[in-house]
């Protein structure tokens, strides 16, 4: 995608480029807004952006893989008015670096460490660094039911429990189970470690990642498949999570007001965007029930069995100008025909391009649109050479027989992933080709 850049007559198109509320990105369906948040917002709250995103853009909202709300439909009029009325709602908008940490942090009673005092310190040290890189990110896991081991971060640290108190895993690139181990911490020492990387990395210019400082280092390998955050969470000081989501990251504003509005009446007073295009809303336990309930009932994802959950598909065309198949219509039919095969153990990638902006990481299959019809893929991103590739219209029969495959071959106790790896491409691309005539 290009980003636009409004005080700027050339398009920027750096495949790094990231949006933001102040410079939005250039799609097939007009500007791109990014609002990041920092800490929770009242339903009212998200209601009301919501509101701006149907007066100002096309009323369309997604929730990114890495919990960020995006306001689709802008133009180069509309973008700077959202720009000003999100500012005067005065939430806590995240400026500059992007410094994550898991969802329910400071509320989670099963975390090792609260990480939020060090995110802080290191936001904060942060701002004067310049040359960094537009998608460059850090990621400070204090441990718990939803910690953030499956996003790609730059730089990591992650709380370890040992006999001399709690330590702090310095990664550099990747997931948690991919980086490369730089060193272990102690907490006086993390934030003032992480900020000389940062400007090592500053200093080397803004195409440099935190995998360019990895060389040679042992990878994490760490913890196994991450937590979904879909369904209800028992929290520190009586409190629950409803974890909810709209279908494949995207929904409109007359759905999320209702599903605002519903949230409020039910006395719950906070939420926040999380990881896997997923909301958390805070609350009692039946309020959270009942949410979840009323979610479910008008077609949000409340459970990680949803088949829905398991697929990552980007918005495809024709609201991205680079995509050559419609996504959403596809995962759906997915989701609907192929779910023994989606049971959590990966995502199915779904991407209307190579440049696989919903996934950036390998995956077990991949779909990935072209010119001349569709690229399956496994074990790869979505510019991989491909084990197969079929006419649109076959689209959805290749996907039933590899699932077909996979149902008849999984040995007892192995998963969808795993028998994927061990069929392989030759036994996946005879598959796709029987009964093709």
């Amino acid at each position: 995608m290009t980003t636009l850049f409004l005080d700027r007559s050339t398009p920027d198109m750096r495949r790094g480029a990231c949006p933001a509320l102040s410079t939005p990105m250039q799609t097939g369906d007009g500007l791109l807004a990014r609002v990041a948040l920092i800490d929770v917002i009242t339903p009212a709250e998200l209601a009301e952006l919501c509101r701006l995103a149907r007066r100002h853009g096309n009323g369309i909202l997604d929730i990114s893989a890495r919990g960020n709300l995006q306001v689709r439909g802008l133009n180069e009029t509309s973008a700077p008015v959202l720009d000003a009325d999100v500012r005067v709602l005065n939430l806590p908008l995240r400026e500059g670096l992007a410094v994550e940490t898991p969802p329910l942090a400071g509320m989670d009673d099963t975390e090792i460490a609260d990480p939020r005092p060090i995110a802080e310190a290191i936001r904060q040290g942060a701002r004067d660094i310049p040359g960094l890189a537009p998608k460059m990110s850090v990621v400070v896991d204090g441990g718990g039911r939803l910690r953030l081991s499956g996003l790609l971060a730059d730089i990591r640290l992650a709380a370890v429990s040992s006999d001399e108190g709690i330590r702090w895993t310095l990664l550099l690139g990747g997931t948690e189970t991919a980086g490369r181990v730089f060193n272990v911490l102690r907490e006086t020492e993390a934030v003032s470690a992480i900020l000389a990387l940062l400007r090592k990395l500053g200093e080397k210019g803004p195409k440099a990642r935190g995998r360019d400082l990895a060389a040679g280092l042992p990878t994490n390998g760490a913890p196994g498949q991450p937590a979904s955050p879909f369904g209800t969470f028992r929290l520190s000081g009586h409190r629950f999570a409803a974890g909810i989501g709209p279908a494949f990251g995207q929904t409109n504003a007359e759905s999320l007001i209702a599903l605002c509005d519903e949230a409020e009446r039910l006395g719950i007073q906070s939420l926040k965007p999380a990881f896997d295009h997923s909301l958390l809303f805070f609350g009692a336990q039946t309020a959270c029930e009942a949410l979840t309930a009323f979610a479910g009932s008008n077609g949000f994802i409340t459970s990680p069995s949803d088949p829905r959950s398991a697929i990552a598909a980007c918005s495809g065309s024709p609201a991205c100008n680079s995509a050559a198949i419609a996504t959403h219509e596809l995962a759906a039919k997915a989701a609907e025909e192929c779910g023994d095969l989606l049971d959590g153990s990966f995502k199915l990638h779904v991407t209307g391009c190579p440049k696989g902006c919903a996934y950036p990481q390998p995956s077990a299959l991949a779909l990935c649109g072209t010119t001349a019809g569709l690229s399956l893929i496994t074990q790869g991103k979505a510019a991989d050479e491909p084990f197969a590739s079929v006419a649109f219209a076959d689209t959805n029969n290749s996907l039933r027989r590899i699932a077909d495959l996979v149902r008849n071959e999984r040995q007892a106790g192995e998963n969808s992933a795993a028998c994927l790896a061990r069929l392989g491409p030759r036994r996946l691309a005879a598959a796709v080709t029987s009964g093709r005539s």
